[in-house]
């Protein structure tokens, strides 16, 4: 006998059945989490993995929730589905659930370039929901957290040149990066060798160049090409000049990024600064008489995107150009809190 359990809905809002693929990931878990957070309008959970994975316990509203391989048939019924698990899964599987109803959230590479597929900020072009996609696009990490406050910016005063260096945590390579990072600081400290499997360098005391592939003939990395191109197509400005500098650092969690904006028209601070301080999803952190700036220790956990050390480019005589500071919680705006934001600007 099976007993069917009415979920307490007062305001008779319409619910949705949700599936998150790549549920055992750190963003999966972080997808579970905003849901949960957020009170998102949840009939139903399907959690989805590889078939190792499947049969784990996680936990969702307090209560459990068994985790299914990732088959076809596992979209049968789903409204949203949420995509986490890299791009040759989001390829062969997004499609499926898309043409079984479900709108598709994915947080992968595979769509993002894609001219069909929208690449959505909601604070930024979230106006691309209105249209019904049936796949979206969650940017990449940097790209999301970058616009966030280049938006704004860009709104008053059309940005010409954007020039970045990034400092990159472990959670942006997933959980298998942190643990290193973890595993490799208690091997340093305590003066044992530690030999990495994630990453091709030492993690612990040491930062590089991001490891994705250099392009020989422009000698960017992959991962430096796809924020350039993802930071225009969110912005829909094909002809900005952008460059960036992608770099891995000993930190935990939450990504980091220094900016040079060259403005067409003369930008002073404190316009700067009003105009991210009304930003929905930025929070001010400028005080100079304290030397206390954004900080990944600080972003960590945190939904909105921390902006400051805002000063004027000493390098542009102009006043052309500003320069600041941001720190995002690569697991929440760079990745699972924009896409549940997605889900939920589409699902009003």
């Amino acid at each position: 006998m099976s007993v069917q359990v009415e979920l307490e809905n007062p305001a008779r809002q319409r619910l949705f059945n949700v599936a998150v693929v790549g549920a055992t990931g750190a963003v999966g878990a972080e997808l579970i989490g905003c849901l949960e957070r957020r009170n998102f309008p949840v009939a139903s959970l399907r959690l989805l993995a590889s078939p190792r994975s499947a049969g784990r316990t996680l936990m969702f509203k307090g209560q459990p929730v068994t985790v299914e391989a990732l088959t076809p048939e596992a979209f049968e019924g789903v409204d949203i589905a949420l995509f986490s698990a890299g791009a040759s899964i989001s390829r062969e599987f997004a499609p499926i659930a898309a043409a079984r109803g479900a709108l598709v959230v994915d947080n992968s590479s595979a769509f993002r370039m894609d001219a069909d597929t929208p690449l959505v900020v909601p604070e930024v072009n979230g106006g691309l929901l209105d249209a019904r996609p049936a796949i979206v696009a969650n940017p990449n990490c940097v790209a999301a957290i970058a616009v966030m406050a280049l938006a704004p910016l860009h709104a008053r005063n059309p940005i010409v040149r954007v020039i970045g260096s990034t400092y990159q945590s472990a959670s942006g390579a997933g959980a298998a990066a942190m643990e290193e990072l973890e595993l490799s600081t208690a091997a340093y400290l305590a003066g044992e060798a530690f030999a990495p499997k994630v990453l091709p360098h030492p993690y612990a005391f040491n930062v590089f160049s991001h490891n994705t592939a250099i392009d020989p003939l422009t000698g960017y990395n992959g991962e430096e090409t796809k924020v350039m191109a993802e930071i225009r197509k969110i912005m829909a400005a094909p002809d900005m000049r952008v460059s960036f500098t992608c770099v891995r650092v000993p930190v935990l969690r939450a990504h980091s990024m220094a900016l040079s904006v060259e403005f067409a028209e003369h930008m002073s601070v404190s316009v700067a600064e009003s105009l991210l301080a009304q930003a929905p999803g930025v929070r001010i952190v400028n005080d100079n008489e304290n030397n206390h700036f954004p900080m990944p220790v600080e972003a960590s956990g945190q939904d909105d995107v921390l902006v400051g050390r805002l000063r004027v480019d000493a390098s542009d005589p102009s006043g052309r150009t500003l320069t600041l500071f941001l720190a995002g919680d690569q697991l929440l705006k760079g990745a699972a809190l924009n896409a549940v934001q997605i889900a939920e600007q589409y699902a009003v």
